[in-house]
């Protein structure tokens, strides 16, 4: 009598509910940025067991504690940094990193560059709020020109960077931006940066409720426009996405403004991880000498 294979079990909203409740003030836009992450891996299909989230610091960098996969709380500024390691040790799983505009742009702009350059195969997801609101409301790296914060009460003397067209410019493969009062589009595009095979960046217009009064959901609502809208719009054109990259006012694109598939990512360029991810391998060394040097790190 032939043995009867069980069905695998499907992902579902439930599975992928953290053990801890979300502590972000009432109202915040990284509760719509979480719920689109869950249903983007519900959506695809993808076991909790094969994903791993890592954050830096601030009130967005908690989210791995928000959500049922593997998790890393790493330091500020360093989630990229932390996140390459995991990709290269196991390019198998499926490598999400998470944080806000001053953890990523801010302290984190080196690793940001570099991850982009390196075209590791992960999705950066950055809840851009204009403000560090951990720390109770100081200006951020993208705050604009003017903004009265704490730490600027007379208004802001420091431009703010571009997001996009550093990415743009970084070499990134996969560009889009967000809103979280757009759920049903903010989740088809983390569908496809997860997707996409080398490093995608995601920009998540993820208002402040408490901090930012400038940049707020009324704010934003009648300026996104989606370039999916546009029929002529060609995500395969650098010159045509940096363009687009550059309005900000009246009109401000929200969409996926660039791929580039021809790229190989960072584990495909290893010779010694063409076969299977690292921690599938045989160690190659005595087991001995390997326990030793774990002790001495210890």
């Amino acid at each position: 009598m032939a043995t009867e294979i069980a069905a695998p079990k499907l992902t579902t909203m439930a599975d992928l509910k953290g053990k801890v409740d979300p502590d972000w003030c009432p109202g915040c836009g990284d509760f719509g940025v979480l719920a689109a992450v869950q249903k983007a891996l519900v959506e695809l299909q993808i076991p909790n067991h094969q994903v791993a989230t890592i954050s830096g610091i601030g009130c967005s960098s908690n989210f791995p504690g928000f959500i049922n996969t593997y998790g890393m709380h790493t330091l500020h500024g360093r989630s990229l940094a932390v996140a390459t390691g995991f990709k290269m040790a196991n390019h198998g799983m499926t490598v999400l990193v998470t944080g806000g505009d001053g953890d990523g742009f801010g302290i984190g702009g080196n690793h940001f560059m570099h991850t982009m350059r390196r075209n590791v195969d992960l999705l950066y997801i950055v809840m851009d709020n204009q403000i560090y609101g951990l720390t109770t409301g100081q200006t951020s790296p993208t705050s604009r020109l003017g903004m009265k914060t704490k730490s600027a009460p007379f208004g802001n003397v420091e431009g703010p960077i571009n997001p996009i067209s550093l990415a743009l410019s970084a070499g990134a493969t996969f560009i889009a931006r967000g809103f979280s009062a757009e759920q049903k589009h903010l989740t088809e595009l983390i569908k496809q940066g997860i997707q996409h095979k080398g490093f995608s960046f995601l920009d998540v217009f993820s208002p402040c409720v408490t901090y930012n009064h400038d940049n707020t959901f009324q704010w934003f609502r009648p300026r996104v426009k989606k370039l999916e809208d546009d029929a002529s719009y060609d995500s395969t054109n650098w010159m045509a996405a940096m363009e687009k990259s550059l309005l900000w006012g009246d009109e401000i694109p929200i969409g996926k403004f660039f791929e580039r598939t021809d790229v190989p990512t960072l584990h495909e360029s290893e010779p010694v991880l063409s076969t299977e991810p690292l921690v599938r391998q045989a160690l190659r060394i005595p087991a001995d000498a390997a326990r030793a040097f774990v002790e001495e790190l210890m």
